[in-house]
């Protein structure tokens, strides 16, 4: 190994991807950020870091850019995501003993904008070509059908494309029929099974009415709390087959998987492009089938019960402050919506605001994505306010480690730009039969545990389809 990090970015044609980037998404162990057809996948692992602690991101931040500051990058495309990139899961709290990762891969592949790139990183002092990257993506998508729990079928790059468009085959008659069992919610095979997590519901909602006692007596506005299931797949867990249903499924959300960590995020805690940073804060939730058999507009509906409620909207103006006050310090502009919208989701309704800032410099430098989330996380929206008193009030009542789940999760690039959203809507497999998933709720003032409870198993309701169990 050489001390000279390495990157070879060549294009590819876009225009001849089979349904975008949720069709390389055929291995178990893939990285993955997508949304909608566009996005990064990556595969293999070259290098990694972790960390644990309130210093974990910062730490994080020193290492990557020690890591590109020599780095030898030949880049042909030239965009967001191309030349070095790492993707990255952080556990939510400091004090969790879960190691917060960065990873590099061996191969990305990207999309956006109608632009497709192909991106090999290696420390060996072997020569990088644009033949020799499409081979090793070759490798890779073509050792699925040798693995076992891979997709069931192999994908190959078609040499006879003259841009060097990547061609994935589509899966094999198995794992076709396994999608469309899942499409129809029914379970895959054997019947899986659900396990209570951490609390018993009864446990979460007594908490839940401790948290609403706490609020009630001053100490705090919001509190968000957590609660986990454990499900058993006998059959196997398939993470590429959860990512590509959630992909499909969950189209206006963020796909990820990073070492173990699934799920499809619809918020957005800070992607950085340049100078520019946006952000999507989510807070007040209605679940869809709330308005089954209901005469009128199901979106009438959700207007109705989301924006004309004082609960939900307190709820959102709480997030809503809590990131703007602390993007603040790094911006020298910004904007949000004045009016939060609703945001259509298959399993739930949101209300949703966006939030974009353009970053000032900060001792002679724009700050990186990382040094804003270490400036971000926790925001109100996955913690509550005041932080510091949230905070304490989650690790005495939710009895669990959060683990990754409502940290950031997304990657970064040498420039400096990158996507983080908030790992929301997931589960971490635990095992090759064992996932555990997570949701949680914000609570205030009027905040009903048995309300809150139900809208816990909506928020499941993603996690739970891809896995192929009713609910």
């Amino acid at each position: 190994m050489t001390s000279t990090f390495r990157t070879l970015t060549v294009a590819l044609d876009a225009e001849t991807f089979p349904g975008g980037l949720p069709s390389f998404l055929v291995r178990d162990d893939v990285l993955c950020w997508t949304r909608r057809e566009a996005g990064l996948v990556g595969f293999g692992e070259i290098a990694r870091f972790t960390a644990t602690g309130p210093e974990r991101f910062l730490e994080a931040d020193i290492w990557w850019r020690h890591l590109v500051l020599e780095a030898d990058i030949e880049d042909a495309v030239d965009c967001p995501g191309t030349g070095p990139v790492a993707f990255g899961s952080f556990a939510f709290s400091k004090a969790s003993d879960h190691e917060s990762r960065l990873l590099v891969p061996e191969i990305v592949v990207g999309l956006r904008d109608g632009q497709a790139w192909l991106t090999q990183l290696t420390f060996d002092d072997g020569e990088l070509t644009a033949v020799g990257a499409r081979a090793a993506l070759e490798r890779w998508l073509g050792s699925v059908s040798g693995e076992a729990g891979g997709a069931g079928g192999g994908s190959a790059i078609s040499e006879g494309a003259v841009a060097g468009a990547a061609v994935v085959d589509p899966p094999a008659p198995g794992a076709a029929e396994a999608g469309a069992a899942v499409a129809r919610g029914l379970p895959l095979a054997a019947e899986a099974t659900l396990h209570t997590g951490s609390l018993s519901e009864e446990g979460w909602m007594a908490a839940v009415a401790a948290g609403v006692d706490e609020i009630r007596a001053g100490a705090l506005e919001k509190l968000v709390l957590a609660r986990d299931i454990v499900a058993t797949v006998p059959t196997g867990v398939n993470a590429a087959q959860v990512l590509r249903e959630l992909s499909a499924r969950y189209r206006e959300c963020w796909t990820y998987g990073v070492d173990g960590l699934v799920g499809a995020t619809p918020e957005m805690l800070i992607q950085v492009e340049g100078r520019t940073a946006q952000a999507r804060v989510l807070a007040g939730t209605l679940d869809r089938r709330d308005a089954e058999g209901l005469a009128g507009s199901p979106l009438e509906f959700a207007e109705r019960v989301l924006a004309g409620s004082e609960k939900q909207r307190h709820e959102h103006d709480i997030a809503i402050q809590s990131l703007t006050t602390q993007l603040a310090p790094f911006s020298e502009a910004m904007n949000a919506h004045s009016e939060p919208f609703i945001l259509e989701l298959p399993n739930v309704w949101h209300l949703a605001s966006d939030v974009k800032a353009e970053l000032a410099e900060v001792e002679g430098h724009v700050p990186t994505c990382l040094a804003l989330i270490n400036a971000l996380h926790p925001t109100a929206a996955v913690c509550g306010t005041p932080t510091s008193v949230a905070g304490a009030l989650i690790r005495k009542l939710e009895h669990l480690d959060r683990g990754p789940y409502a940290g950031p999760v997304g990657w970064l690039d040498a420039a400096g730009n990158g996507e983080w959203g908030i790992a929301l809507r997931g589960a971490v497999i635990e095992s090759p039969q064992s996932v555990r998933l997570y949701a949680g709720c914000g609570v205030v003032d009027g905040s009903v545990p048995e309300t809150e409870l139900a809208e816990t198993w909506a928020k499941f309701r993603p996690m739970l389809e891809a896995l192929g169990i009713s609910s």
